[in-house]
């Protein structure tokens, strides 16, 4: 998630340059053409292109609108993690052995919001386990990638390992889906703490109450992550912009062509090249990022700029819940690398 309120001009260059100078490439190819060929069917009135601009905006926008609300939902479900991480936090210290401050008391209540703490950390791990962009990066991306394993902490030992003993990680780990087993583990310990008399029935229910809720939440982001956006939306958005910007040089002729056809010098008819290309580039840019904004917001759960700060939510957990067992060595909270909140 990028934290500036500014979007960093590192990153609207680093798209935009090689986009506007395709375009401008582009924009001067088809003049030439036009200019020292007669192919003079190259001028395409600019009305129906503008036509098409029109109808590809309203279908990028509905693709761009369908994709934000996918991500606010994560984000919401994600703050629904932490609030129910929060009370299963809070039911544990008040409902386990209240009032008992011996070692075996805290040893147990630790067991519980620790196992949670991993679950938490293994839901974002298994979210993050595949993406559509980074999976076959090319060789820059590659580089990013190195560059930011740290900040995407994505080793399932390394996250997973201060939280549950070796015994309860390697079998967890074995399974095709470790959070939905660490939740089942929680229930069963609330079933042997009652079996022992150390809950009592009703907060025992109460307490799945909140594994059950935390059970749907899990559901709610696997559906998000499973459930691609529709390549129908998706696929034709990009073929109509890319159809779209192919034209507008065309169009542009409309425009700037009458200087060419008046058969005035050299310089003259060289002249129109420069604004033409500008408009050229700036449609296409305005275009393409319009599209790409989209294409990047539509999965909430990769490993992306745009996604949700599951690093940092996790991390604000795992601060709330040990400071509620009374721990006071917590670690830091996530910062943003650059811009991005991971």
């Amino acid at each position: 998630m990028i934290t500036r309120r500014h979007f960093p001009i590192r990153l609207v260059l680093l798209f935009g340059v090689p986009v506007a100078a395709r375009a401008s490439v582009w924009a001067v190819l088809v003049f030439a053409v036009y200019a020292y060929t007669e192919l003079k069917f190259l001028r395409i009135p600019f009305l129906p292109i503008s036509t098409v601009g029109t109808a590809v905006a309203f279908y990028v926008g509905f693709k761009n609108n369908a994709s934000y609300d996918r991500f606010w939902e994560a984000r919401k479900i994600w703050g629904g993690v932490v609030n129910a991480s929060r009370t299963w936090a809070t039911s544990v210290v008040s409902y386990i052995l209240p009032g008992d401050d011996s070692e075996g008391a805290t040893r147990l209540r630790r067991e519980l919001i620790y196992r949670h703490l991993a679950w938490i950390n293994a839901l974002r791990l298994q979210l993050r386990r595949t993406s559509r962009f980074l999976d076959q990066p090319s060789r820059r991306t590659r580089r990013r990638l190195v560059r930011d394993a740290q900040a995407l902490r994505n080793d399932w030992t390394t996250e997973i390992c201060p939280f549950l003993s070796a015994t309860e990680l390697e079998r967890v780990s074995a399974t095709q889906n470790a959070a939905t087993q660490m939740l089942v583990r929680q229930g069963e310990q609330l079933r042997d703490l009652v079996k022992d008399r150390r809950l009592d029935l009703f907060h025992q229910i109460a307490m799945m109450d909140v594994v059950r809720e935390l059970y749907d939440l899990q559901g709610k982001c696997e559906r998000i992550k499973n459930t691609p956006f529709p390549r129908q939306y998706a696929e034709y958005s990009r073929i109509f912009t890319k159809v779209f910007v192919f034209l507008v040089p065309f169009g542009l002729l409309d425009v700037f062509g009458d200087q060419i056809d008046a058969g005035l010098t050299t310089l003259q008819v060289v002249a129109p090249v420069a604004p033409m290309v500008f408009c050229c580039a700036l449609v296409t840019w305005v275009f393409s990022t319009m599209e790409a904004v989209g294409d990047a917001t539509e999965d909430p759960f990769e490993r992306g700029m745009a996604d949700v700060p599951m690093n940092a939510l996790c991390r604000v957990i795992e601060i709330d819940l040990r400071e509620m067992l009374g721990e006071t060595d917590l670690p830091e909270k996530e910062q943003p690398q650059g811009a991005v909140l991971y």
